[in-house]
């Protein structure tokens, strides 16, 4: 079997002039990248205003194993899929972290014959837009740190700053670190750290933002710390939001590639479901929303994570409703939820995952029906889709489609897109196809006018299964300095582990009946949420025994080899 580069690399791509054409987007509202990649510009939501919308399907996933249910795979394929039932599709997803592909997960365009073209640029810089989020954010952190050592004119308490700096790489080594050792002309010194970039304040605005106007505005309203009598000190106070709007004008555009088949795929926006909000920009879904009978999306992680900030936060923000959410599968996963197997990233897989274990499968799949209420709570339809491994079994698909059905969803349906592409993806698109064709009962899970706390245990506990809530003493003391900002209004945006849909990572299956610890919260003004920090949860992963990049390279011929 070909890898999924070598697939990738061997795949016949259109001009990518061509895929505009065909979803209707004209040369002029088109900024070229090369051949086969371009940004769109914002002129294109002029010119369609007003035009009908298409159908709107999030994907999301169950609790994931290490290695990943095959998500984007799924997306990708569905939207394949719903091309070959003769459907108008757009596919949108999110830019990977550099850390990831380095790291554990390696790449992330999908796989086999279900992959976003070119491969190689969607994984690496692409058209440079964690970088600029990247740079604009470390000036900000810069502007910060001068203002320190020009006298301090603002009256910032240094031991109050929020603001860390970022890379795009997974480096433990920086997650505390201490800066202006040397000279007084060295800075202030004061201990702090870097977070991953994708975790910045910056990608989840670029997100969540509707244009120009309105990321100026945002970046504007970012809090980096408090003075020394108690009032936030913003981005705009350091009077270095117009610079980082600058450093993010093009950032703001999506970018156009394409998949396999040579359907249309929008990549925009990059932020992390365990930290930030998981989901890609709401830009990108309103251009699509106009060119496309259906729009295909997805959300980070489980439907516990990105999903829950997809429906709270993205929704809510955009005013966009989503007519059906599929929920991606596997066998090995649901087997892993029995709590019988570990599953680690590098080592070959439990016998016991691999061959036909009806009785594991049974008692894991508590997890899927979690998923499937979690979906179900937000009044939207739901599809469940299987993602198929050579070794799973018909027994084995048969009591997950039973299950799943029994639990709510519509329909559960074999996806074999990662061996097949559009045509192991037709099932799925036709179920997906009638599940649209339902009527929605959308609703939030919480209104935003009732105290934070409220806000954090609707969560815990209709989503997480969790009894109750506790509050270390800093989370409270952030409660109490938030509501008196004005804060309390705005929705929340949980930072836990995506390995269990509680806070603890080796909490398998469906977790009931614990106390969830919320351990610190932080303000993301700009974005518009504040974030909880459930547990131990880290804004800066790390690096594997065997990090991922061991494998990528260069050949002779200037290709990219090694690149998952």
């Amino acid at each position: 079997m070909l890898s999924d580069l070598e697939i990738a690399q061997q795949a016949k791509m259109k001009p990518v002039l061509d895929v505009a054409k065909g979803i209707g987007i004209l040369e002029d509202e088109l900024e070229m990248y090369g051949k086969y990649k371009a940004k769109i510009t914002l002129d294109v939501l002029k010119r369609l205003d007003g035009k009908p919308q298409g159908k709107y399907i999030d994907v999301t996933a169950i609790t994931p194993t290490p290695l990943g249910e095959g998500k984007t795979v799924t997306t990708i394929g569905l939207s394949l899929g719903l091309n070959k039932i003769e459907k108008k599709v757009v596919t949108v997803i999110r830019q990977p972290s550099l850390g990831p592909v380095f790291g554990i997960k390696g790449g992330a365009a999908g796989g086999g014959y279900s992959q976003v073209l070119p491969m190689e640029d969607f994984n690496l810089h692409l058209t440079g837009d964690v970088h600029a989020v990247s740079i604009a954010h470390n000036l900000c952190a810069a502007f910060l740190d001068n203002a320190l050592l020009r006298g301090n004119k603002l009256n910032i308490d240094p031991a109050s700053i929020t603001w860390r700096r970022v890379v795009d790489v997974s480096d433990r080594a920086l997650r505390n670190i201490v800066i202006g050792l040397g000279t007084k002309d060295d800075g202030i010194p004061r201990q702090t750290g870097f977070d991953i970039s994708v975790a910045s304040e910056l990608m989840a605005i670029l997100a969540l933002t509707s244009g120009l106007p309105d990321l100026r505005k945002r970046l504007g309203m970012i809090c980096v710390g408090t003075t020394y009598d108690g009032r936030p000190v913003t981005a705009e106070d350091l009077q270095v939001a117009g610079a980082m709007a600058v450093l993010m004008k093009d950032a703001i555009k999506p970018n156009l590639l394409q998949t396999t088949e040579n359907t249309a795929c929008f990549v925009h926006a990059g932020p992390f479901a365990n930290i930030a909000h998981g989901n890609s920009s709401i830009i990108a879904d309103n251009i699509a929303l106009k060119l496309a009978d259906y729009v295909v999306t997805e959300s980070g992680f489980g439907a516990d994570m990105g999903m829950e900030k997809f429906m709270n936060i993205k929704c809510r923000c955009s005013g966009l409703v989503p007519n059906c959410v599929v929920i991606v599968c596997t066998v090995r996963a649901l087997k892993m939820h029995s709590g019988k197997f570990t599953m680690v990233a590098g080592k070959p897989l439990d016998e016991g995952l691999v061959r036909e274990n009806l009785q594991a499968l049974e008692e894991g799949m508590c997890n899927l029906r979690k998923h499937i209420e979690n979906a179900k709570l937000f009044g939207v339809p739901v599809v469940v889709a299987v993602n198929r491994f050579t070794t799973d079994t018909d027994n084995e698909i048969s009591l997950i489609r039973k299950r799943a059905v029994e639990a709510g969803a519509e329909d559960a349906v074999l996806s074999e897109v990662w061996a097949k592409g559009g045509e192991g993806g037709r099932e799925l698109a036709q179920a997906v196809v009638r599940a649209c064709e339902k009527k929605t009962d959308f609703k939030f899970l919480y209104p935003l006018d009732v105290p934070i706390k409220e806000k954090i245990g609707a969560i815990a506990v209709k989503i997480y299964g969790a009894k109750d809530v506790s509050y270390s003493p800093a989370a409270e003391e952030k409660i109490k300095l938030y509501t008196k900002f004005g804060y309390d209004r705005l929705p929340v945006c949980m930072a836990k582990t995506h390995l269990s849909i509680s806070h603890e990572p080796s909490w398998k299956g469906a977790p009931g009946g614990y106390t969830l610890p919320i351990r610190d919260i932080r303000a993301s003004v700009g974005a518009g949420f504040l974030y909880p920090l459930c547990g131990d949860m880290r804004t800066m992963p790390g690096l594997p025994s065997v990090p991922a990049g061991v494998k990528v390279d260069i050949d002779s011929e200037g290709r990219v080899v090694g690149l998952f």
